[in-house]
């Protein structure tokens, strides 16, 4: 890559075109599992179970475009959140920016593939859990560990 194309190492957040915001997005999915939160300290804890609208073979939202409606708790990264950030893990790009950290190998805008978060087991792919699949009440059993 020659100077100029590490958009993310020249801008902040705030000043990415929306074109150079998505494409931040690794496709992991890890965002889009269900989090449970510590009402007592705040912590955050995720677990195996994903949206009902996320596609489990490619890691994307078959409903982006209308997720929010959809979904009204669905996350939806802006830049003006950035110092909520802390919640996302540690391998998201968003956070990573945010954080100055340098993008992982395997995120497509470095190695040129869609497929490398994948294929370095980053993503979600393979183990997760569909939110039809799991009763509300038991979320609390399907909490992980591998989320970084």
């Amino acid at each position: 890559m020659s100077v100029g194309e590490h958009f993310w190492e020249q801008k902040t957040l705030a000043e990415m075109t929306s074109s150079e915001w998505e494409s931040l997005c690794d496709g992991c999915a890890k965002c889009c599992l269900h989090k449970l939160e510590d009402e007592d300290d705040g912590e955050v804890y995720y677990t195996k179970v994903v949206c009902r609208y996320m596609d489990m073979d490619t890691c994307r939202c078959t409903e982006y475009e209308d997720r929010n409606t959809l979904v009204p708790e669905c996350v939806w990264l802006k830049p003006e959140d950035v110092e909520v950030f802390h919640w996302l893990p540690l391998t998201c790009a968003y956070r990573l920016v945010a954080e100055g950290k340098p993008l992982q190998w395997w995120h497509p805008l470095i190695s040129g593939s869609q497929k490398t978060v994948h294929e370095s087991g980053i993503s979600v792919k393979d183990r997760v859990l569909s939110e039809n699949n799991v009763h509300p009440d038991g979320m609390e059993e399907h909490i992980i560990q591998w989320v970084e």
